[in-house]
């Protein structure tokens, strides 16, 4: 069933030298900001303190954050933890200015306004956990990258697993480029998300991809960039049914999942939105610079000389 009918091929190829060229410079722009700015890591990745407080009624959450500014905790993550009346805190050991003891100064802060207020646990995250899941981190993203690489090599062609994987790689780095310039907090749900993207991308990939090698054995005598044209053309109306579906749950985990899930979504949002630019107008671009034909998946037939009386 297609709700979304395309009578003609869409020229994508023809703007493919303009969309690359876009490309190329978003991601720099991005790995600039990598560069420069660096990433904001949550206590996941730096080390630090997270607590988890009970109210005998539901928790101001605006009102926490401001007696934790007045201990010189600007930037501590404060969100509910299962109902609005137990409350998570988060202090990175870089927010850390009170010094020792920090938990039994934030909850003595907290009772001067309300006693009802319970500890119910304190975890220390220390920064060598930290660095090993930067590093582990790091390490997923470089084997999941490798793995669709190869995994696209054995089912297509050598040209389409490069042409993946660095529509992919664009993908992920973009995203991390937004967590850079906006400095909002890279944890683990983000490299969660990330990974996410990985394999949500390289399957927009992978219908594209195969729909270009049904056309090259069905129109023989096409254009490589017709053939090309023409396979996204007739996966538009499935591509566009997929995220917008995917977007409508994700949007409502943005904006309904409160502050826990809120970078998780976010980072999907835009790795969402930027895997249908670049399945379409950076893969697909790439496989035609490379010279992808209709020899790589059917091979020339041998001509025979004919056996001489």
């Amino acid at each position: 069933m297609e709700f979304f009918s395309f009578k003609r091929n869409i020229p994508f190829m023809s703007y493919g030298r303009y969309t690359t060229t876009i490309s190329l410079a978003t991601f720099i722009l991005a790995v600039f900001f990598i560069a420069t700015k660096g990433l904001n890591f949550g206590v996941d990745f730096t080390g630090g303190t997270v607590m988890e407080v009970h109210y005998a009624e539901a928790a101001d959450l605006n009102n926490v954050r401001e007696q934790l500014s007045d201990m010189g905790l600007q930037d501590a993550l404060v969100q509910n933890f299962g109902s609005s009346h137990d409350v998570l805190l988060q202090v990175s050991l870089k927010q850390n200015t009170v010094g020792a003891n920090l938990s039994e100064l934030i909850l003595s802060k907290l009772q001067e306004q309300d006693p009802s207020v319970e500890m119910r646990r304190v975890d220390f995250v220390g920064p060598q956990v930290g660095k090993e899941l930067v590093e582990n981190g790091a390490l997923a993203l470089l084997l999941v990258s490798i793995g669709i690489s190869c995994y696209l090599w054995l089912r297509f062609e050598w040209k389409f697993g490069v042409a993946a994987i660095v529509a992919n790689l664009h993908d992920v780095v973009i995203i991390i480029g937004f967590f850079a310039f906006f400095q909002w907090d890279f944890s683990l749900t983000v490299l969660a998300a990330l990974l996410a993207v990985l394999g949500y991308s390289v399957n927009e990939s992978v219908v594209v991809f195969d729909r270009i090698r049904e056309n090259f054995r069905k129109m023989r005598k096409t254009e490589v960039p017709e053939i090309i044209d023409n396979a996204i053309t007739r996966t538009m109306s499935r591509t566009i049914i997929t995220h917008l579906s995917t977007q409508m749950m994700v949007t409502a985990m943005l904006f309904l999942g409160g502050e826990a899930l809120h970078y998780f979504a976010l980072a999907l949002t835009i790795g969402i939105l930027f895997s249908i630019y670049s399945s379409v107008l950076v893969a697909s671009p790439l496989l035609l610079l490379m010279g992808v034909s209709r020899e790589d998946f059917i091979k020339p037939e041998k001509v025979t000389e004919e056996a001489l009386p």
